[in-house]
């Protein structure tokens, strides 16, 4: 459902009706001109149940940010609200941010040290400003896509680990995470489950009106998947086989069965793989099987949303998602006028070029100079590869998930010294033996493995949290909404239904591409497979599931979503609704692993840039924040430590009709940032 509002506008801020909030000091004028002889409990419970409204007009900084950016107040909503004690933080320790002589501070640090009293935490951790523009630059000079390069690669951030260790709730948080799957309505201290204590905001203008968010929407689905599976919940990826095992060959198919893994990178899939090795087999003399049955219905188009079907923020969910459905292209300079490429991960029986040509030009972005299509059995480079990259590297999406995992798999089985008779097929339905095509004989026509000879299982909630919210990363963000669907329904009984929505007819393909009869599940329970998997799932039912649990925590109507990732022109929200939960958040037992996977303000994440758009910000080193772009589209939410220690909440949606390049608006929300760490 939309969001509701008492004051209804288009996109661009033009105003249908307006009705202006009554201060609440004109209420307490009131009752005392009245002469009524009301308690000062009956003045408190007014101020409880009444909102005080915030700042009318917007500050002088961000209307002269507006200016510039040749916006008008219409096309903003702003939320900035107190939150916590000031003597008890519940935010990560600020980072101070040296100038690169190391002899004084920033701007930020200076009005720090002056404000600051005794009680309030200081900065542990130093990080001095070149090298954060050099990692910047390294980082950009290597590759044209430096988030999903970062998520890929697992690449370590500026921020060292002791600092995370450090924050000022994590000794309370450490015991609270252990058994949180079950504690849906758990608080960190009994006080705050018995009493809410809100405070007003410091500001608030445009707060109700429904905007695109962007990339800010990834805040909700991984805010609740923390909250409902806890920060310490692992996918398992289970590997089950049919007929026996006879020295080290497998007589039978293998079952390689979905969890919906977000970030099973293609080095994990080796692991996997490996373990399966390890188990006893190398030789199979059937088929393997990928049942990514647990997402149904999910694929989309990726061209469908801006026609760059090769970026993998474009990419698609799926029930076993391999590497984001995406390939590196790494290049290397061969002499000659010409450049090696290795791609990582290989595709099995699918031809990639080893070496191109090199012209004179400036590297760029090197996808777009080289022009990649993907064929049926072939990748073409249409361009020969700008000089100046040298070392580089840069990343294309696949645009079949099932065929892209189908052939991964079957390119790391080879790789393991390993041997198949068969095929590798992905299907969206479980497998039955009786189904197919060549029904099984002799040793094969053993039925499923009693127990997965292989249960894998995936980086946890928290560390995937942390790519999705610090790269922005899309398709990560789908799986763990879908996963909400899925995980959040194993304690409600299955019924009969679910097993006739499993046998439902879906895509099944091989790495030719090629549809293949399916095979559709068993009715005989004799296995683990078929009795222990988790419930199939889509998008109306994860979708679903999120706003059940928005209407059971918060009171702002539930936000309209379409999908996790915010990469959705349909999809809205208000500022209003972002504050309340990340208010709703600071208080829960997971905050620490929800506000870590924040950018931090001119230091990492898609914020890193703060400092260089601001360079003076008080809100350097102090800020934790989602950013989110589209074409008219910028955004900002998260927390600001104020400099006179005080928590802080923090949205800021602009949307435009009007021609608007989100670059020259997000200063804007720099400034933002910068009022509110000043306070």
């Amino acid at each position: 459902m939309q969001p509701t509002s008492t004051r209804d506008r288009t996109l661009n801020g033009d105003t249908i009706s307006h009705t202006e909030p009554q201060p609440f000091n004109h209420l307490l004028r009131a009752l005392f001109q009245a002469r009524k002889h009301v308690s000062w409990f009956a003045v408190l419970t007014t101020a409880i149940v009444t909102p005080l409204y915030a700042q009318a007009a917007l500050p002088e900084a961000i209307q002269a940010a507006l200016l510039r950016a040749d916006l008008t107040e219409a096309d903003i909503s702003i939320v900035i609200t107190p939150v916590g004690d000031k003597n008890a933080s519940h935010l990560p320790l600020p980072i101070q941010v040296i100038d690169s002589s190391g002899a004084a501070e920033t701007i930020a640090d200076a009005k720090a040290s002056s404000k600051h009293t005794a009680g309030h935490h200081s900065a542990l951790t130093t990080i001095e400003k070149r090298t954060i523009k050099r990692h910047e630059q390294k980082l950009n000079a290597y590759t044209d896509d430096p988030y999903t390069y970062q998520s890929l690669e697992s690449m370590p951030t500026l921020i060292p680990d002791h600092h995370y260790s450090a924050t000022p709730q994590s000794g309370n948080q450490a015991t609270l995470n252990d058994d949180n799957s079950n504690n849906k309505n758990q608080n960190t201290n009994t006080a705050s489950s018995s009493i809410k204590i809100s405070f007003s905001p410091l500001l608030s203008h445009e707060s109700d009106i429904a905007r695109t968010p962007a990339s800010t929407m990834k805040l909700v689905p991984s805010f609740i998947a923390l909250d409902t599976l806890g920060a310490d919940f692992v996918w398992h990826t289970r590997v089950y086989h049919t007929g026996v095992i006879v020295d080290d060959r497998l007589y039978g198919d293998l079952i390689i069965q979905g969890s919906g893994d977000p970030k099973m990178t293609h080095e994990r899939l080796q692991q996997l793989l490996y373990q399966v090795q390890a188990s006893g087999i190398r030789h199979i003399d059937g088929d393997i099987i990928i049942d990514s049955a647990i997402f149904h219905n999910v694929t989309k188009d990726p061209a469908a949303f801006d026609n760059d079907p090769l970026r993998p923020y474009n990419a698609s969910p799926d029930g076993f998602l391999v590497n984001f459905s995406t390939i590196g292209i790494k290049t290397y300079p061969a002499g000659n006028a010409q450049a090696n490429l290795v791609y990582e991960p290989q595709l099995a029986d699918y031809q990639m070029p080893s070496l191109i040509n090199t012209r004179s030009a400036a590297c760029g972005q090197a996808r777009y100079s080289l022009a990649p299509q993907w064929q049926p059995n072939r990748l073409v480079l249409n361009a020969a590869l700008p000089d100046s990259c040298q070392e580089h590297a840069f990343y294309i999406a696949y645009p079949d998930a099932k065929v892209f995992a189908a052939r991964v798999i079957a390119a790391k089985w080879q790789e393991l010294g390993n041997t198949l008779s068969g095929r590798v097929i992905s299907q969206e339905t479980p497998y039955n033996a009786a189904k197919k095509t060549k029904p099984a004989q002799g040793l094969t026509a053993w039925t499923i493995s009693p127990l997965p000879i292989v249960s894998y299982s995936s980086l946890n909630l928290r560390q995937q949290i942390y790519d999705i919210n610090h790269f922005s990363n899309n398709v990560m963000a789908e799986q763990v909404a879908l996963s909400i669907g899925t995980y959040h329904q194993e304690n409600v009984t299955k019924t009969d239904a679910d097993n006739g929505e499993n046998s439902k007819k879906s895509n099944g393909r091989n790495i030719e591409g090629q549809q293949v009869e399916n095979k559709p599940v068993s009715h005989k329970a004799s296995s683990l497979y078929q009795f222990g998997k988790p419930p199939t799932t889509d998008y109306p039912v994860a979708l679903q599931t999120i706003n059940q649990w928005w209407q059971n925590n918060l009171e702002t109507p539930p936000p309209h979503l379409t999908n996790g990732s915010g990469l959705c022109r349909d999809c809205t929200i208000t500022a209003d609704n972002l504050s309340e939960l990340l208010t709703y958040a600071y208080n829960r037992p997971n905050f620490d692993a929800y506000v870590n996977s924040l950018g931090v303000a001119g230091i990492s994440g898609t914020i890193t840039a703060h400092s260089e758009r601001l360079p003076e910000s008080a809100a350097i080193g102090r800020a934790w924040i989602k950013t989110g772009t589209l074409n008219n589209v910028t955004s900002m939410a998260g927390y600001v430590k104020g400099l006179s220690g005080q928590d802080y909440v923090v949205v800021g949606l602009i949307n435009s009709k009007q021609a608007l390049n989100a670059y020259t608006a997000r200063p804007v929300l720099d400034v933002m940032l910068d009022w509110t760490a000043q306070h």
